[in-house]
């Protein structure tokens, strides 16, 4: 048993790292800070570690993944939903950092799931440009909510902060063009997808900071990669509605103000949106599946390395 190849689950907190090998049935604890990774990559080479498992957790978990690249350890970063799902389906109720650990080691072994290519340094600059972008107009979208209901003596500081958000919002767009035209792949990558009516500069930043796999895959992948595919719930005679399911938020809510561009301003899109319609879909059903075709057309522009054209058919 010492020599099997291990299959490790972490637990990752703000002060800890939870830390299981499955085989071997080992459990350990380590502070989360460059220290406690240190020791924690020691001990993980140290079981003959086949792969490392953990969930994505916001951002916690990145310093840790960084320094397990670094120490060329296979690393698989999951959703926090299929280890629920995982730990239900096998009974695990119960809830504590051990068995949180043990869960996750569990699921790596039972599903073998694939190993992320680690990015580098300009893609996690890029990745956390794009995020902070959002976050500010979250909060853009919040001040400007509360202007509304606001008194009128509060009405002025309200807007002062909305002022000086809208900003750093257009100076932080600067920055994110900047970057990409620093780096002629990404440029490269970014004029292609621009190339197509409906996509815009945020989009196609987030295409290029949340979905790397995009023009690296087929179609049906990287449409349940983004969560566009829709899922078969049939069982016996009984055929449910097919709903999209999981993937990745970030990207799709990029690709659904996309999608809503293209329905106006791209007769390729526009013309399969009234088709859905004329057959009686739903207009969120229909606009879900400009978004399916959205997302595989520009992975087929990617892998072609092909600008858009209304006469080329670029994807079924």
């Amino acid at each position: 048993m010492q020599n099997q190849a291990e299959y490790i689950g972490i637990d990752v907190s703000k002060s800890y790292l939870d830390v299981a090998g499955w085989c071997q049935q080992t459990y350990q604890r380590f502070p989360n800070n460059a220290q406690g990774i240190g020791d924690l990559i020691l001990w993980s080479e140290s079981s003959h570690t086949h792969l490392v498992v953990l969930e994505a957790t916001g951002g916690l978990e990145l310093p840790l993944v960084a320094e397990l690249a670094h120490a060329h350890l296979k690393t698989a970063v999951v959703n926090p939903r299929r280890i629920r799902e995982f730990a239900r389906s096998i009974g695990q109720l119960a809830k504590t950092d051990r068995l949180d650990a043990m869960v996750i080691a569990h699921f790596g072994y039972a599903t073998q799931p694939q190993a992320r290519k680690m990015p580098t340094e300009q893609e996690n600059r890029l990745n956390a440009l794009v995020t902070r972008r959002k976050q500010l107009v979250d909060m853009l979208t919040a001040e400007k909510n509360r202007f509304h209901s606001a008194g009128q003596d509060m009405r002025l500081d309200i807007q002062e902060h909305i002022d000086w958000m809208e900003t750093r919002l257009k100076k932080l767009e600067i920055e994110i063009t900047v970057f990409i035209d620093q780096v002629p792949e990404w440029k490269e990558k970014d004029d292609v997808l621009r190339s197509m009516p409906g996509v815009g500069a945020v989009t196609s930043a987030t295409l290029l900071a949340m979905l790397p796999e995009l023009g690296t895959l087929n179609r049906q992948r990287i449409a349940a990669l983004v969560g566009v595919a829709p899922v078969n719930k049939d069982s016996g005679r009984r055929q449910r509605k097919r709903r999209v399911y999981g993937g990745r938020a970030s990207v799709r809510c990029a690709l659904y103000m996309a999608a809503l561009s293209a329905v106006k301003h791209n007769p390729r899109i526009r013309d399969f949106y009234q088709h859905l319609l004329s057959k009686g879909k739903e207009k969120k059903v229909a606009l879900t599946a400009c978004m399916r075709k959205l997302i595989v057309i520009l992975n087929a522009m990617l892998q072609k390395n092909q600008t858009f054209s209304f006469g080329v058919p670029l994807a079924p």
